[in-house]
């Protein structure tokens, strides 16, 4: 029971960001209600308020809205229509539909952020096989397709090196009845990605610009800040106050970005809180999390500054069925210190199933210190190995 004149915020999805909003929610006093799918995710297990329901339900989504006094997001497979239900009767969604729409539909994303002058790739829309080859006689192979709404960490993307591959990926897209676009390939320097915080009248808060380490489509690490050059960190930042202005966004937006050839193209756009943040929850004045919930709340936001010189977050992606409790006490008596975020979810090859953030004055040791952890904690290193420094 929240206590009176205390706001509730009702998130919509009960998945890991979710469990650690409600996490920073508890030493502001704010309450939290989420609408889980099932009884068993991230957020349900700890979270008193659950109400079970489907984020695509027009009826579960308006009454959930009903007893809370703001709603915001989890994730970004909710149904538009069924968000502008919430709102013609009066319940406030943080972000609405019209920010959520840059982060489902990439081509209109690409649309709009090209017509304001952001750097974009060259991009087109894709009907047939015939639009793919045509932009590749313009751009050149290898190019890459994209399905035009839905697909993270990795999903939902192809290179595809010439006609062959692209043929049989517009038949199979075809068949799936999947909409794509297609885009120049950008040769990769290095990940990085901003997030801002924005409240509904438009007072942003800026997070260390970060470089995050991809591999096969997934985050394995956040290093921040950036070893990037002033002027890149800075291009970052204004790229990252623009997507949040033009997006009109509310609580956290996330901008991830390529550095191509000493130039920053964008490549995804997040309207929530974002795997490359979580190392506020250890580095920053404020966390990523309180940010949004100050935001979505139009409470005035906290400082974004960090705390120490580096620090580094590994996530924990699962290694086998095992638990992962009994690798903790090595994990976490690592010298220098980790602080492990566990998300409560069941351990499966691939699944993110938390992370761990370490932090030092050393940029190579703190990495090394974090990859370390993360495998210790995974299973993928014995226990009494050393520590040792990243390439």
């Amino acid at each position: 029971m929240t206590p009176e004149g205390f706001p509730v915020v009702g998130i919509v999805g009960a998945g890991q960001l979710a469990r650690m909003t409600y996490q920073a929610a508890i030493s502001l006093g704010i309450g939290v209600r989420v609408l889980a799918e099932r009884p068993d995710e991230s957020a349900a297990r700890v979270c008193p308020a659950v109400d079970i329901g489907s984020p695509n339900s027009r009826d579960d989504l308006v009454a959930f809205a009903a007893r809370c006094d703001v709603v915001t997001l989890d994730h970004e497979l909710v149904d538009d229509e069924a968000l502008e239900a919430i709102e013609r009767v009066g319940g406030v969604v943080r972000p609405g539909a019209h920010a959520l729409r840059f982060a489902k539909d990439k081509l209109h994303q690409r649309t709009e952020f090209a017509r304001a002058g952001l750097p974009v790739p060259p991009f087109a829309e894709v009907r047939a096989v015939e639009d793919i080859a045509a932009f590749a006689v313009l751009h050149g192979w290898p190019v890459v397709a994209k399905a035009q709404r839905g697909g993270y960490d990795g999903r939902g993307v192809w290179v595809l090196e010439g006609p062959a591959s692209a043929a049989d990926l517009v038949r199979e897209a075809t068949g799936r009845g999947t909409a794509l676009m297609v885009e120049a390939f950008v040769p990769i320097e290095r990940e990085l990605a901003v997030l801002v915080a924005r409240r509904p009248g438009g007072e942003c808060a800026v997070y260390p610009i970060v470089e995050t380490v991809q591999r096969d489509g997934i985050c394995h690490e956040v290093i921040a800040p950036a070893a990037v050059p002033a002027s890149v960190a800075a291009e970052a930042r204004r790229i990252g106050l623009r997507v949040a202005e033009l997006t009109e966004a509310t609580g956290i937006v996330a901008t991830e970005l390529f550095l191509s050839g000493g130039a920053l193209v964008i490549n995804e756009v997040a309207t929530r809180p974002h795997n490359s943040g979580h190392f506020s929850m250890d580095a920053c004045a404020t966390s990523q999390f309180e940010n949004h919930l100050r935001a979505v709340l139009d409470w005035p936001l906290g400082p974004t500054d960090m705390l120490m010189p580096h620090i580094v977050m590994a996530n924990l992606l699962g290694e086998d069925h095992d638990s992962l409790a009994p690798r903790l006490p090595s994990a976490v008596a690592l010298p220098g210190g980790v602080h492990p975020h566990l998300y409560g979810k069941e351990v499966r090859p691939g699944r993110k199933v938390g992370h761990v953030n370490a932090w030092g004055t050393d940029a190579e040791e703190t990495r090394a210190r974090a990859v370390r952890a993360a495998a210790l904690l995974t299973g993928r290193a014995p226990a009494s190995a050393p520590v040792g420094r990243t390439a």
